[in-house]
This record gives C-alpha cells, sequence and structure tokens, in this order.
C-alpha cells in the first residue's frame, strides 16, 4: 500500500493533500500532521469536500526527532512528504533515517539563525540515506524543483551543452493587500534580503541585495515587469550536477509597493532575526512580523492574476548555437477555484505531489540523497501537463537570449 505523510500545514500543504487525494489510485492513504491539530482538521475537512477522501491527521512537533520517529513508525508511510519549515528539514531526514522512510522535500535546509541557503547540510546525508536504502529528493517545488527539470529536460532533448542559464519568477497577481508576502513571510523576507549570488565563470560572484534589475515581458499577454536579480538555491546543485554551466542567474520580480515596504520594514529593524528584549521578554523581530502580516494560506480568496516562471536556456548544439525558454503560466482564480490556494502554494505543491509520484511509482529513485535535475526529467514533466501546470518551450534567437526578450 502506498501510504504517505505529509508534515506541514500550511498553503503548500493544502495543495499538497488536494493533489494526492486527487489520485486515489496512487496515494492510497494519506496522513496529514502539523504542530496546530486544527489546520490539518481544516485541511482534512476540505479535501473530503472536494475529492471524497479521507486524511488522517495528527499533531506532531517536527523539531522533536524522537516523536516525529515514534509518529513514522507508527504510520508505517512509504514516503514523507515535508512542506514544512526549512529550518525542519535536518530534523525530518534523521527521523526518516531512523524509521526507514523515504523522503523529499520542497525547499533547502536553512539554519534557524542565519540566513544562509545552501546544500550542503542535506547533501551530508548522502552517506547515511545511501547505506540505508533509502532515498531523498530534494526541492520537489517549482523553483527548486519544476526549473531543475525543464533544465535537465532541455539538456536532454535540445543540448549537447548548456552554457547559461537564467531562471526568471513572476508573478502578476494582485492580492488587494496593501503589503504581503505570496508564501510564508518570515522565508520569503530572510531570502529577499540576503546578499545575491549568482554563478559565473566557475564561481559565486556575490552582490548586494537586489542591486541588479530589469524589466522582462512576459509570454501571452501576462504583462511587462521589473525583475531583480537574486540568490535561488536551485542554481548550486544545477551547476553541479551540469558543470558545462558558464553562467546561472536567478531572477523574480517585485512591486514598487513591496519594494517600499520591505525598505521601511528593514529601516526601522523589522526584518532582523536576531532576537531582541522586550518587556524582559526575547522576540525575533521577523518572527513577529510574520504573526501581524496576513496569513498567505488565506490570500487566494482575493487574488487575480497570473504567474509566469520559466527558464532562458542557451548552450550548443550539434556545434551551433541554440537557445531555448520553456515556462508556464498559471492562473490565481483557477488554482483557488481547483483546491482553495492561489498560485503561488499551487505551483509548489504541485510538483510536490508530482514528485511524491515519482517516487511510489518507482519512476524515480535509488540510494542517497537526490536533486531533481538527477532524475529522468521525461515523466514528471508529462505529469505537468497533466496535474495542471502545462508547459510551453519555444526557440529564442542568441540577441533574445542574451537581452531576456521573450516576447516578438
Amino acid at each position: 500500500m502506498n501510504t504517505v505523510l505529509i508534515i506541514g500545514a500550511g498553503g503548500v500543504g493544502h495543495v499538497v493533500a488536494n493533489k494526492c487525494a486527487q489520485l486515489s489510485d496512487i496515494f492510497h492513504e494519506i496522513h496529514l500532521a502539523s504542530r496546530t491539530l486544527a489546520k490539518c482538521d481544516a485541511i482534512a475537512e476540505d479535501v473530503k469536500a472536494r475529492t471524497g477522501r479521507d486524511i488522517t491527521t495528527h499533531a506532531i512537533d517536527a523539531d522533536d526527532v524522537e516523536a516525529t520517529t515514534a509518529l513514522l513508525r507508527t504510520v508505517k508511510p512509504k514516503l514523507l512528504i515535508n512542506v514544512a519549515l526549512p529550518y525542519q528539514d535536518l530534523n525530518l531526514m534523521e527521523a526518516c533515517l531512523q524509521a526507514g522512510v523515504h523522503y523529499m522535500d520542497t525547499a533547502n535546509y536553512e539554519p534557524l539563525d542565519v540566513a544562509k541557503f545552501e546544500y550542503s547540510w542535506q547533501w551530508a546525508y548522502q552517506d547515511r540515506f545511501r547505506d540505508a536504502g533509502l532515498y531523498a529528493l530534494l526541492g520537489s517545488g517549482f523553483d527548486p524543483g519544476v526549473t531543475n527539470v525543464f533544465t535537465a529536460w532541455a539538456l536532454k532533448h535540445h543540448f549537447d551543452e548548456i552554457h547559461t542559464l537564467d531562471i526568471i519568477d513572476v508573478n502578476g497577481g494582485d492580492h488587494g493587500q496593501a503589503f504581503a508576502t505570496n508564501f510564508n513571510p518570515e522565508i520569503n523576507i530572510r531570502e529577499v534580503t540576503a546578499e545575491c549570488r549568482h554563478w559565473e565563470n566557475g564561481n559565486f560572484t556575490t552582490t548586494p541585495p537586489m542591486s541588479l534589475h530589469q524589466t522582462f515581458s512576459c509570454p501571452d499577454g501576462i504583462g511587462t515587469y521589473e525583475i531583480y536579480r537574486m540568490y535561488h538555491e536551485e542554481m548550486e546543485s544545477l551547476v553541479k550536477h551540469i558543470p558545462t554551466i558558464r553562467r546561472a542567474q536567478f531572477w523574480m520580480s517585485f512591486s514598487p509597493n513591496y519594494l517600499k515596504h520591505l525598505e521601511v520594514l528593514q529601516n526601522v529593524g523589522m526584518t532582523r532575526i536576531d532576537p531582541v528584549v522586550y518587556n524582559g521578554v526575547e522576540i525575533v523581530p521577523l518572527q513577529f512580523l510574520k504573526a501581524v502580516l496576513p496569513n498567505p494560506g488565506d490570500l487566494g480568496k482575493t487574488t487575480h492574476g497570473k504567474t509566469c516562471i520559466g527558464t532562458v536556456i542557451t548552450g550548443i548544439k550539434d556545434g551551433q548555437f541554440k537557445a531555448v525558454y520553456i515556462y508556464n503560466i498559471c492562473d490565481h482564480e483557477e488554482c483557488f477555484r481547483e483546491v482553495g490556494s492561489q498560485a503561488i502554494s499551487y505551483t509548489t505543491g504541485v510538483p510536490a505531489a508530482i514528485g511524491a509520484r515519482m517516487i511510489l511509482e518507482g519512476k524515480w529513485g535509488g540510494k542517497g540523497v537526490f536533486n531533481m535535475e538527477q532524475n529522468d526529467p521525461d515523466p514528471f514533466m508529462e505529469e505537468l501537463n497533466l496535474r495542471g501546470l502545462p508547459w510551453t518551450c519555444i526557440e529564442l534567437t542568441e540577441e533574445q537570449a542574451k537581452s531576456l526578450t521573450v516576447t516578438k
């Protein structure tokens, strides 16, 4: 029996639970756990109403390895789907090793007290997962995740060598709030305010956050947006596993309103991740800010517009220059109608469910710790088209690729 345990009951967990429940022939038994049982119960109730499927819920502190191991041994899942906080990745990997359960997540581990994003901590588990005969899949969201698979698929079908990679994440949605983040505010703001790193000529080069930007016009009439270069973890694994890449950059769109609010919050110290003492109590300003900002999981009702996430890839094929743009466009309102979530949660949750399917069906597997691009991209790409994230691949001229111009 294919039993899965989903840990995390936020916006992404909501989508993962619904998308797994839609495939009763693959996901035979679904369990959902989080620190707050009421959140799990609310998701289970929604899934029941939409699909008729029952989900078993549990309360768990994912920081507690012993308790999580005990839950895994009780539930006996084939796979743990981790959509909890990235601070908890290592503890959940540890519990999987102790209980003998395969593991997957959607984002790399981050230390709680340092805004540092890299795979080294999780890659260090390679030998232990290999020796245990277990499979750990890292980063099965959209970026990281689908963007890795787009790149691997392009290498398999369009290139002999990939030389440059530009990952471009545009959210053309409007949630109607004065200021809100589209996923966990704490993680979002840590990521955006961190130093930028991009890969060039064999090294990561560091630049100030948000210091390089340009306009980008999305295809299919989505619109024109200002995109900012920043660091994202998939670059680290992609340049390792596709060593012909000479330059890799990640770009994300931000509205002037978002940047204005963020600047003010930074200037008054609200984005700090070190504790301060207030009335004799230690609080972390960014964690307090998260508590007062709108919950991203509640934004689906008011969000309209579309996302456009894709990769501009250049390289050579048969000795000739070649460039492609592979992208997905996702509609916030359509996502809400299907699963009750906005497109940011949807574009992360759907790939997580697809990655889980790849593992349960044996299409992806092995012993050790793997990133997305190390697997066969074809079945995953096929599932994207079937499960709500259809993609398009177009060829670009050299000038288009250089200027990141993907429209005519």
